[in-house]
């Protein structure tokens, strides 16, 4: 069969405009070296020449860039490979974005510029003006940025300028080339794999890539990967650990993505497979925390042998907002959340479950990416020098040992059985107030009895019943005083007060304006003048009386708590001073020398032994005396008592002339004056109202002097005064008396608790 030959086919328009990328990267697939593919093309495939040739349109379709660029920069850093990596520099620069917290560093900021633009337009010299802020400014961002709280460095973490994982690559290698895909048919943007080096070494990086900007974010689907993106990096895990690269990771991702579609692909499986595959690879693994790191979707590309953070990095099972939102039910308790969850890196290097923060600049590592870049490259450096000195069996034995140590555990504590463990305790529901009296006068008599009952078996009041019994009395109370006011018409009244006084308690000022003080005061007036017609009046004071009477027993019960405690310690103290050896072995020898006398009576002994006595008596009641004001009760002779019931009836003489001085018009109103004067002019008072002020406090400083120099008031103070020097020195002249027998001594000293109750 005869052979025919066709001649070559020439194309025209844009397939045969110029040479493509592709030959001139000139790939070898078509097994000739050197030779551009459109070369091959020309090539004729017979002798004979045909007049004919063929002319083809091709429909414009939009153009990608991906992998690689229309134009290739052959002399490209990196090598020409590099262009297999989309990122570029951004065309714009981003624009400056001021956290709340950095607010007054901005009013330091725009008065510098302001002081700057002045000085450019008057051409006068403000130097050392500006010299001064720039100084201030440097002062409050290190003052701020060195005193961080939890929650403004997780705000710091998420920065939109905050520099990215391709920032930092490019930034510390020589040479990186981004390699793609799962080999499943997908290549997710949101985690970036490749290779490059530094300083001569090859490693394995990747991470999470987020976008500088809203386009960028949204093709990087803000940094949350599939589970495509967990087995492109297991595929890359796989292949360094085949060739013996080591694997440095870097972490910046609020989590993994959870979508319908990602659950279906598989995301759970993903993270799983990525976190048993980590802890068997042979090659030494770091991963840095360069920003946020959210739970299994940081975790699964972060099993390394070190973990590292950058000083304002965040690592967390749950967002703070989260946590917040499942703890308190409003997202709004982020910063309390984030303060209990212990993120940040430095809380988790001492915890020893991250192993070194690298530090940043003052304003955060957007401030100076290139500085912080150069930073991680160090803390790489040094952590790989550490890691390569271990053979493989160490290098495994140390990644399962650093995880294995997270935690604390507590052995040989016994549960108790009655409790669930990890089960939340079931909380009563409270009862909606409006409970009728008679259940309620149920309650209370059941409640005395039960008190009664415990007071004869123990001695002591029951404290739980008594007060879960106050706390329902009292919300019945609130809410039959609610009602008295929705009936008798005061309920707006009331809410329009209460909002007024909590906004003053809110205030700095925490005096009460007089005139809301006097419309407080006519407002209670006028509840307590028409209570009585109330249609719940009845049931609103056989609950007032039940609270008296709970309240009784409740005071009453702290009381003898109190008392009892209070005498228990007293006995024991005194206890150890009678068995004090110094002590015991005075009476023993005093005792032995009144028996050697041969006397029974304290009268029939010589003077010796008599002052003796005293003596000891003295001392004794000196130590007494120290362990009684150590226990802080006042220590009276028990002579004193009629004394010192002069001396309070006496005080209380001149508290209620002062009273009556004090709620008398002229000072009232005086006093009322002084309080308005010190509350106008609050912390920073001029001279005018500093002058008002002392004037008003001498005056009424007058008045008191006044009413203090009544001839009446003078005549019984000289009267109680000539007294009590007669009972202090009828007190000095006697001996007292020291009784010598096995139950111990009586010193004679009266214990006075809170001037209300006594021990003798």
């Amino acid at each position: 069969m005869a052979s025919t030959s066709h001649p070559p086919v020439a194309f025209s328009g844009s397939l045969a405009s110029k040479t493509s990328a592709s030959d001139l990267l000139r790939s070898s697939r078509n097994g000739v070296c050197g030779v551009p593919l459109k070369t091959l093309g020309r090539a004729r495939l017979g002798s004979k020449k045909r007049d004919f040739t063929i002319s083809a349109k091709v429909r414009k379709v939009k153009k990608h860039e991906y992998p690689w660029p229309e134009d290739p920069d052959l002399n490209v850093k990196g090598g020409v490979l590099s262009h297999l990596s989309p990122f570029k520099p951004l065309k714009e620069k981003p624009k400056p974005v001021t956290l709340d917290f950095e607010k007054p560093l901005m009013d330091l900021q725009k008065k510098i510029i302001d002081v700057q633009k002045m000085a450019n337009e008057t051409g006068l010299d403000f130097s050392d003006q500006i010299i001064s802020l720039e100084n201030k400014y440097q002062q409050a961002l290190k003052d701020l940025y060195t005193h961080l709280t939890p929650i403004q460095r997780v705000n710091i973490a998420r920065h939109p300028n905050r520099p990215t994982f391709l920032d930092h690559i490019f930034n510390i290698t020589e040479k990186f080339v981004e390699l793609h895909g799962d080999r499943a048919g997908y290549d997710d943007p949101a985690i970036v794999t490749g290779l490059g080096t530094i300083n001569g070494r090859s490693y394995m990086f990747m991470g999470h890539q987020k976008g500088r900007n809203t386009k960028e974010n949204i093709q990087r689907n803000f940094g949350m990967p599939t589970p495509h993106g967990y087995r492109k990096a297991l595929r890359m895990m796989y292949y360094a650990d085949h060739h013996g690269f080591p694997i440095i990771t870097f972490i910046d991702t609020p989590g993994a993505y959870a979508d319908l579609k990602s659950e279906e692909l598989g995301q759970g499986e993903a993270i799983a497979h990525n976190l048993r595959s980590m802890f068997g690879l042979k090659v030494p693994i770091i991963s840095i925390v360069m920003g946020e790191g959210g739970s299994g979707g940081a975790l699964a590309i972060g099993c390394a042998n070190k973990l590292l953070m950058l000083e304002n990095a965040v690592f967390y099972v749950a967002s703070p907002e989260a946590c917040a939102a499942i703890l308190w039910k409003t997202a709004k308790a982020s910063p309390k959340a984030a303060e209990k969850l212990k993120i940040t890196a430095q809380e988790l290097c001492r915890l020893q479950i991250a192993d070194g923060s690298i530090p940043e600049p003052l304003g955060g590592a957007h401030a100076d990416p290139y500085w912080t870049s150069q930073q991680i490259k160090i803390a790489i450096e040094e952590s790989m020098d550490e890691l390569t000195k271990m053979d493989t069996q160490e290098l495994l034995r140390h990644r399962m040992l650093k995880f294995r140590k997270l935690g604390g555990f507590q052995e040989g504590v016994p549960i108790d059985p009655k409790r669930k463990v990890n089960m939340k305790k079931k909380e009563e529901p409270l009862l909606p107030p409006g409970i009728p009296d008679v259940e309620l006068m149920d309650e209370v008599e059941k409640l005395k009895q039960e008190i009664l009952k415990a007071k004869e078996s123990t001695g002591k009041i029951p404290d739980t019943g008594l007060n879960e019994m106050i706390e329902k009395l009292r919300r019945e109370i609130d809410y039959e005083f609610s009602e008295a006011a929705k009936a008798l018409g005061l309920e707006e009244k009331l809410v329009m007060a209460r909002e007024e006084f909590a906004k003053t308690r809110n205030s700095n000022d925490q005096s009460m304006h007089p005139v809301l003080k006097e419309k407080l005061d006519q407002l209670k007036d006028e509840f307590n003048r028409n209570i009585s017609a109330a249609p719940n009046y009845a049931s609103l004071t056989n609950k007032l009386e039940m609270l008296q009477e709970m309240s009784k027993a409740q005071k009453l019960s702290e009381k003898n708590s109190k008392v009892n405690n209070l005498k228990e310690e007293i006995n024991k103290r005194l206890k150890e001073v009678m068995n004090r050896p110094d002590l015991k072995e005075k009476m023993d020898a005093l005792k032995a020398e009144i028996k050697s006398t041969g006397v029974s009576r304290v009268v029939d002994l010589d003077q010796g032994i008599k002052e003796k006595l005293v003596q000891l008596k003295d001392e004794m009641d000196m130590e007494f005396s120290g362990v009684f004001e150590s226990l802080g009760l006042n220590v009276n002779p028990a002579s004193l008592p009629d004394a010192k019931r002069r001396i309070d009836e006496f005080n209380n003489e001149i508290t209620t002339v002062m009273e009556d001085l004090v709620n008398s018009t002229d000072l009232k109103n005086k006093i009322e004056l002084l309080k308005m004067e010190v509350t106008k002019a609050g912390k920073t008072a001029d001279a005018e109202s500093k002058a008002k002020i002392q004037a008003l406090e001498q005056q009424i400083k007058q008045s008191l002097a006044q009413a203090m120099s009544f001839p009446e008031l003078k005549e019984k103070h000289e009267k109680l005064k000539e007294e009590i020097v007669e009972t202090v020195e009828s007190l000095q002249g006697s001996n007292g008396s020291l009784l010598a027998d096995n139950g111990g001594a009586n010193s004679g000293v009266g214990v006075n608790v809170d001037a209300n109750r006594s021990f003798a």
